[in-house]
């Protein structure tokens, strides 16, 4: 889980490569480094830490080189540290090569290299590349043009794991070689000039066009050119795609942070997502897919496959499509998903959420539905990404670039995803006059809820002024019932990601089963209520809390005796099934305001990166 970038072109290197690094921290922050070819052959210079720590190295200023690589890292193989940090070189300083992903075969291979007389100065899987580069390169006998590609080929051919990679050479001063495989890698096109990144964010402000590469294609890439290969070296034609973001979405702009200005941006997300896709007049249009009422009929069961907060989207859409569509329905954590050996044919319907298309685990689990013949659609916010490349349909949010470690926007606008995707399922079965009536005001609520996201936005100052209540401490419950009990999941998530503050989440029926046992005087309990029909029960069990002592807070939008809690935030009515949507935007801003009142770095957690895309 890193961020490398690579560029390659008539400029100098290191303010772009530093540059887009920057852009891609939240992928990785431990530690950060560049290389160059430089007259003189290869340079390398990199450090511990944050990115910014790479300007106060000796000599950086005086790189010239127009080609070079660079890397932020999350580590994985190693501690944090200089000698662990990439770029990694071979032993004879011919390679020089950045990596996202895993070697698995690690210790196999390391064994091999170290046989050969080769040596190891790191403590990490990626230092056997280079070296394993140069192994191949020594064997090649033809001197030719493709020498240095075969040498990656084959290096590549002995991996196991997963890789993205970018490795320049000495001996090839106008080339680089470029390859992936289950680790997101893409080329964005400039005038006369290549960039290459994990992630499109990084090369927003120089290009909209991109090269989005599919597992162990390789490319050649010179300043004017690129040249693609399949795995036994056949040219391949490689179409371009446009990426109609805007640059200064990947931007901080007015806000202090990445978190608040996505917390912000959520009516619009919101709204693009829904697009013209929602109408009150007409069914609900997905373009990309065509299920037909049979097939929807004849399935036996629909799983939301997902990790963190994705996997909370599914639990709401759970929810949607079971009471809409009377559709057997389970979610599955992904990184669980294909050891339990789930019972998936053909008439099952595996639905696979990632913000980034590109997580590890949702693609294995992935590739396992379609191997036991289910049909496969991915949500994502990505074009082109990893994910949606894999599944037999796709459907996008526009969220636009989310930046902070801890998803906001993305979440919001995959649970109106899902809840139109309910809807469009519901009415290709062309259920009862009762349930259409149901559906159209549904459709209704969707269409205002971009207005009602930004009316609750407006809790902010209560928000705040409650975190400053509950800043210092370590333990903090919260509570919920039906809907508001998967908001309840999201809501604790948030808060421990980036505040650090302990807090787990319980249905409320659940308190007398074990968890009120860990209520005592002044611990703070939260608690969600949008569901009319589990108001007067979610209310007892609060009481159950304040009686031994409990703060509360409570973020409803039904009438309740607001008296006898510490704090009620109210948002605004809506329908229950996109309630979530709402009640979790106060929650978002708590999480927030909490780590801002503790000092922490609100968009780069601890030990955390955005794009988990190592198992």
């Amino acid at each position: 889980m890193c961020g490398i970038v690579g560029y390659i072109g008539n400029k100098k290197a290191s303010p772009i490569l530093i540059n887009g690094l920057l852009k891609l921290e939240y992928r990785g922050y431990d530690s950060a480094g560049i290389s160059t070819i430089e007259k003189t052959g290869l340079s390398t210079m990199k450090d511990k830490g944050r990115v910014k720590n790479l300007y106060n190295l000796p000599e950086i200023d005086n790189l010239e080189g127009t080609i070079g690589i660079a890397h932020t890292r999350w580590a994985t193989h190693g501690k944090p540290s200089k000698e662990n940090a990439h770029p990694h070189m071979d032993n004879t300083k011919t390679f020089s090569v950045v990596h996202n992903g895993i070697v698995e075969n690690f210790n196999e291979l390391k064994k091999l290299l170290c046989d050969n007389g080769y040596t190891f100065y790191s403590q990490t899987d990626t230092e056997i590349i280079p070296n394993l580069i140069d192994y191949y390169y020594k064997k090649e006998t033809d001197n030719d043009d493709l020498k240095f590609l075969r040498a990656v080929k084959n290096a590549c051919n002995s991996l196991k794991g997963s890789f993205a990679l970018e490795i320049i050479c000495k001996d090839y001063p106008d080339n680089m070689i470029v390859v992936r495989k289950d680790s997101p890698l893409v080329i964005g096109k400039g005038n006369g000039e290549n960039y290459i990144s994990s992630d499109i964010p990084a090369m927003l402000s120089y290009t909209k066009e991109f090269y989005l590469l599919n597992d162990l294609e390789y490319v050649v890439l010179s300043k004017d050119d690129a040249k693609f290969y399949n795995n036994n070296l056949e040219p391949i034609n490689k179409e371009i795609k446009l990426i109609d973001w805007n640059a200064s979405s990947a931007e901080k702009g007015e806000f202090e942070d990445y978190m608040l200005k996505e917390i912000y941006e959520q009516p619009k997300a919101i709204r693009e997502t829904i697009g013209s896709r929602i109408n009150k007049n007409s069914k609900c249009e997905f373009e990309e897919l065509n299920f037909t009422k049979d097939y929807l009929q004849g399935l036996n069961k629909i799983y939301f496959v997902a990790c963190g907060t994705a996997m909370h989207v599914g639990l709401a859409g759970k929810d949607m499509i079971e009471k809409l569509c009377k559709i057997p329905t389970e979610v599955d954590i992904a990184s669980e998903f294909r050891y339990r050996d789930p019972l998936i044919d053909e008439k099952t319907l595996c639905i696979f959420i990632s913000q980034s298309g590109e997580t590890a685990d949702t693609l294995a689990a992935l590739k396992l539905s379609k191997e036991c013949g289910a049909k496969t659609l991915a949500i994502t916010n990505v074009i082109g990404s990893s994910i949606t490349r894999e599944a037999d349909y796709s459907i996008y949010t526009h969220a636009g670039p989310e930046i902070a470690v801890a998803s906001t926007k993305a979440y919001t606008s995959q649970v109106v995803l899902v809840a139109m995707l309910a809807i469009y399922f519901a009415e290709t079965l062309e259920l009862s006059a009762e349930k259409t009536t149901l559906l159209n005001s549904l459709k209704e609520e969707l269409l205002v809820l971009p207005k009602k996201v930004q009316k609750t936005l407006e809790t902010s100052t209560e928000i705040k002024n409650f975190a400053k209540r509950i800043y210092k401490e370590k333990d903090i419950f919260f509570l919920g019932r039906g809907i508001d009990e998967t908001v309840a999941k999201e809501a604790s998530l948030k808060l421990k990601e980036i505040s650090y503050i302990h807090s787990d989440s319980y249905p409320a029926g659940e308190l007398k089963h074990g968890p009120i046992a860990l209520i005592e005087n002044d611990v703070t309990v939260i608690s969600i209520m949008t569901d009319h029909k589990l108001v007067k029960k979610t209310v007892s069990n609060i009481q159950e809390v304040i009686s031994r002592g409990a703060k509360t807070l409570i973020v409803t939008n039904q009438q309740i005796d607001t008296d006898m809690f510490d704090m009620v935030i109210r948002i605004p009515e809506t329908s229950t099934f996109i309630s979530p949507i709402l009640s979790i935007i106060p929650l978002q801003l708590l999480a927030y305001f909490t780590s801002k009142e503790k000092g922490l770095d609100v968009d780069k957690p601890r030990n955390l990166a955005k794009s988990v895309t190592v198992e």
